[in-house]
């Protein structure tokens, strides 16, 4: 696996063969499919913010538009007024870089002069024509993410030809445009996209042909975490779904799933819950990393 280093503004970031990022997730919503409304309140957000780091975070990512499906948009105003007054209080409290969560270049804009960093946009560029604009002004990282028409729509039977090889398409069109529009390709991830306008079957196979898009040799990042594939399988397995822990499980579940796609390949994973996660990286990491090589000189 390549090593990449990511470095700009005041941020440096170096990860691959020995460490995997994590991306802490910090949705500032009332209706985010996993915990709308849960950090909604400001104080609540910076407690959590805070805590994120604590618990391991390099990236904090801060959203005000839930994109759950079939969830309709909020307005530019108002997903402003949620995540700026947010971002502007944790930039001035916590070293990492934080990550602005938005389809809206007028919203990432402002996120950046309020001390974002990043721009975490799923709809890779396309569904605004100023947004790359905004990353290249800016000299930020740009996170291009694939999905299938809009959170709103995207779940309504979608279909590929072959998920893997349309999915790669899509990327390889994302990038030549971000490149195009003066964006740094050092400074582009990618994300499969996972729950984006995914059956489980085609969430499954990213997670197990993710290594075929490190050909693209940029950071892969990707988001199981809590997503709906996770307790579709455990209810599809089991009929008497009320005897299940469904919470529990979809938190061992995301775990499962976090193991798999860092050892398929992912450098960078997007999470819930950040203590948990990196106890998971640890074990991982560790496997990934073992040589046999040495194995007479440092006898385990």
């Amino acid at each position: 696996m390549a090593i990449f280093k990511l470095s700009w503004h005041r941020h440096n970031l170096c990860f691959g063969d020995h460490k995997t990022l994590v991306m802490g997730i910090l949705n500032v919503t009332p209706d985010s499919f996993s915990d709308g409304g849960k950090f909604y309140q400001f104080e609540k957000a910076i407690t959590h913010g805070k805590k994120l780091v604590k618990d391991g975070a390099d990236i904090i990512d801060i959203g005000g538009e839930s994109t759950k499906p079939f969830s309709k948009p909020v307005s530019a105003e108002e997903e402003a007024r949620r995540v700026l007054p947010v971002i502007e209080k944790l930039a001035q409290c916590i070293s990492v870089p934080i990550s602005i969560d938005t389809t809206k270049a007028s919203v990432a804009k402002k996120a950046i002069k309020a001390g974002a960093s990043i721009i975490n946009d799923i709809g890779a560029l396309q569904l605004d024509p100023e947004m790359a604009d905004v990353a290249a002004l800016f000299k930020v990282p740009v996170i291009l993410m694939h999905m299938i028409n809009t959170p709103e729509t995207m779940q309504l039977s979608p279909e590929y030809y072959n998920v893997i090889s349309d999915i790669k398409k899509y990327i390889k069109s994302v990038i030549d445009f971000a490149v195009k529009r003066g964006i740094s390709r050092s400074k582009i991830i990618i994300d499969p996209g996972i729950g984006f306008g995914k059956t489980v079957r085609h969430n499954l196979l990213l997670i197990k042909h993710l290594a075929e898009f490190q050909s693209f040799n940029a950071p892969i990042l990707i988001g199981t975490s809590r997503k709906s594939f996770i307790r579709n399988i455990y209810c599809a397995q089991n009929k008497n779904t009320a005897m299940l822990n469904l919470n529990q499980l979809i938190e061992t579940g995301t775990q499962a799933s976090i193991a798999a796609c860092v050892l398929y390949g992912a450098h960078i994973v997007r999470v819930h819950d950040v203590a948990a996660t990196c106890a998971t990286l640890k074990i991982i990491n560790a496997i990934k990393n073992v040589s046999i090589k040495n194995y007479q000189n440092n006898p385990i």
